[in-house]
C-alpha cells in the first residue's frame, strides 16, 4: 500500500465532519457486534425490539461510509451538507455512546442491561423509542445521500421536517446547538444543478441494480486490497460533472469502488477508498489506465509505473458469487472498449481466465452482427451467454451476457422455433452497451427472448448444447466446438 503524505486541501471544517461520518461508521459497527453478543445471551422469546435496533446500526454506518463516499465524488457540493452533519454527528454519536455504557455495566445481568438501556434511552427521547431513533437518523443520512448525489428522489420537506426531529431529540438530551457557518447555504433549487447529466439513465447503472438469477459461490476467499498510491480526502478534485454509475463495498465495506463517469470527458472513473489509521485513502485511475486479470476469486486490475517502469498491481478484489466477478469484469471492458483515452487492450484482458469456450457463432442481434459465446467457469461450472460486437473498432467489446440457470433444465426453456432462430424462455440480460435494445428480440406475451443464427448448423448445436434429452450420439464438448467452427465465421485474434 502507498501512501502520499499531505494535508487535505479542503477546509478544516469539512474535513473534520467527514472523517466524523467514517469514524462513527466504526463506532456503530462495534457497537452492533457488541449488541448481537448481548441478543445471544438473553434467555427467554426473542427480542424483536433489540433485533431492529442492531440492524438499523448496521445501516448507520452503511450510511455514514456511503455518504464519505459520494463526498469524494460530489466534491463540489459538500458545502451544501455540512450543516446537517453538524445536526446529526454529534447525536448519532452520543446515541452509540450511550448504548456502550449500557451494555458494558457489570452490576446489571445481562437482561436487565437491555432494559434498563431500552426505557431509560426512550424516556430520555421523549418517548421515542430506541429502534425509532435510529430509524430516523438513517432516513436523515438517506436524505443527506440523496442531497448530494442529485437524487430525483429528494424531498427538501422531507429533510426539513426530518432536521427538527432530529433538533428536538438534541434538545432533549441537553446536546448544545450546532455552530453556525458562515458560507455556501442550502438554495431551494441546489438538487436541480447540472439536471443535464441525470436526465437519462446509463446502462452501467441498471447493472448492480438488478436482482442476480443465481448467486454462484466462489471458493478460496482472499481479502480485497487497495495498493495505491493512495491520497488523502480533499486532494483528488473531481469534476463538478461527476456521475456515479455504481458502487461496490469489499472487506465489509472497509474498501469501496466508486466508478464515476464524466459527462464531459466520456471518460469513466474508478476511485478507490480504504482505511488507513482510521483515516480515508483514495485511489483514482481511469479505466483507460488499467488492464485487468482473474486470480481465482479475485479481480486484479494493474497500472503502468513510469517511475520503475513497469505494470503494478492497483488493486485486487475478491468476490463472493462468480455473478458478481463477472458483471464487473464485463463493466470494466466495456468501459474501456468505449473510451476514446485507450491506447489498446491487451488480447488476454479479453477472456477471463478461468473459463473456458463451449460454444461461438454468428448472431444478427437488434440488427447489428454480434458473436454469441456460450462459456464454462471451470472453478464453479457456472454458464453463461456471451454476446460480442463482431467486427468493426469495438470488436470483442462486451453487449450483454445471461447467466443459465436451473430453468435451463426445464424442456420449455429452449424452443427451436426455425431452422436458424431459438427462444429461451426466461433468461435475464445484463446489457454493457448503450445502443442494444433487447426488447426487440423479445417475443410474445412472455417476452421469450429470441436468438437468431446466421447459421443453421450453430441453430441446431445450440440447440444440442443445452437439450435435457441429448440424442443418441452424444456431442462432445471439443466436437460441438469444432463443428461451431466449421459452420460459422469465426473472429480474427487480436
Amino acid at each position: 500500500m502507498e501512501l502520499v503524505p499531505g494535508a487535505a486541501p479542503g477546509g478544516h471544517i469539512e474535513y473534520h465532519l467527514l472523517q466524523g461520518c467514517c469514524l462513527e461508521a466504526n463506532r456503530a459497527d462495534v457497537v452492533a457486534f457488541h449488541l448481537d453478543g448481548l441478543r445471544s445471551a438473553l434467555a427467554g422469546p426473542p427480542h424483536p425490539h433489540l433485533t431492529v435496533t442492531i440492524e438499523e446500526i448496521r445501516i448507520s454506518g452503511q450510511l455514514l461510509r456511503e455518504l464519505a463516499d459520494h463526498s469524494q465524488v460530489h466534491f463540489s457540493r459538500v458545502p451544501i451538507v455540512l450543516d446537517y452533519l453538524e445536526i446529526i454527528l454529534p447525536c448519532l454519536s452520543r446515541s452509540l455512546r450511550d448504548i456502550t455504557t449500557h451494555y458494558e455495566d457489570r452490576t446489571m445481568t445481562k437482561e436487565n442491561r437491555w432494559r434498563k438501556m431500552y426505557h431509560a434511552m426512550t424516556d430520555e427521547a421523549a418517548g421515542l423509542s430506541l429502534p425509532q431513533r435510529f430509524i430516523l437518523y438513517n432516513h436523515f443520512l438517506t436524505l443527506l445521500r440523496e442531497l448530494l448525489t442529485r437524487s430525483p428522489n429528494f424531498d427538501l420537506n422531507s429533510l426539513e421536517s426530518t432536521r427538527l426531529q432530529v433538533m428536538q431529540l438534541r434538545e432533549s438530551r441537553r446536546i448544545p446547538p450546532p455552530p453556525i457557518r458562515v458560507g455556501p447555504g442550502m438554495r431551494p433549487d441546489a438538487n436541480l444543478d447540472d439536471m443535464d447529466i441525470t436526465s437519462t439513465v446509463h446502462w452501467a447503472e441498471k447493472i448492480f441494480s438488478l436482482p442476480l438469477p443465481s448467486r454462484t459461490a466462489l471458493k478460496h476467499q482472499r481479502s480485497s486490497k487497495s495498493f495505491g498510491p493512495h491520497v488523502p480526502w480533499g486532494h483528488i478534485r473531481m469534476p463538478s460533472d461527476a456521475r456515479v454509475l455504481f458502487m461496490r463495498p469489499f472487506n465489509d465495506r472497509q474498501i469501496s469502488l466508486t466508478v464515476y463517469l464524466s459527462s464531459r470527458e466520456k471518460c469513466p472513473y474508478f476511485l478507490l477508498r480504504m482505511y488507513h489509521l482510521g483515516s480515508p485513502w483514495f485511489s483514482l485511475r481511469g479505466a483507460h489506465e488499467l488492464c485487468i486479470d482473474r486470480d481465482n476469486s479475485n479481480l486484479q486490475f494493474w497500472r503502468w509505473s513510469p517511475g520503475e517502469g513497469r505494470a503494478k498491481l492497483w488493486a485486487s478484489l475478491s468476490f463472493m458469487t462468480w455473478e458478481e466477478m463477472v458483471l464487473l469484469y464485463c463493466c470494466f471492458l466495456s468501459f474501456k472498449a468505449r473510451n476514446s483515452r485507450t491506447v489498446q487492450i491487451a488480447p488476454q484482458e479479453l477472456t477471463l481466465r478461468g473459463e473456458r469456450k463451449l460454444f461461438q457463432a454468428r448472431i444478427l442481434d437488434d440488427g447489428s452482427r454480434h458473436s454469441l459465446i456460450v462459456y464454462e467457469d471451470t472453478m464453479t461450472k457456472g454458464i453463461r451467454l456471451h454476446a460480442a460486437v463482431w467486427d468493426g473498432a469495438l470488436r470483442q467489446c462486451p453487449v450483454w451476457t445471461a447467466f443459465i440457470t436451473h430453468q435451463s433444465a426445464s424442456p420449455r426453456w429452449l424452443k427451436r422455433v426455425s431452422k436458424y432462430k431459438v427462444r429461451l424462455a426466461d433468461i435475464q440480460l445484463y446489457v454493457f452497451c448503450p445502443d442494444y435494445q433487447q426488447q426487440n428480440q423479445r417475443r410474445g406475451k412472455a417476452g421469450a427472448f429470441e436468438i437468431c443464427f446466421v447459421s443453421e448448423e450453430a441453430s441446431k448445436r445450440f440447440r444440442e448444447l443445452f437439450s435435457p434429452t441429448p440424442p443418441d450420439s452424444t456431442i462432445t464438448t471439443k466436437s460441438a466446438e469444432t463443428e461451431t467452427t466449421e459452420t460459422t465465421e469465426k473472429p480474427e485474434k487480436s
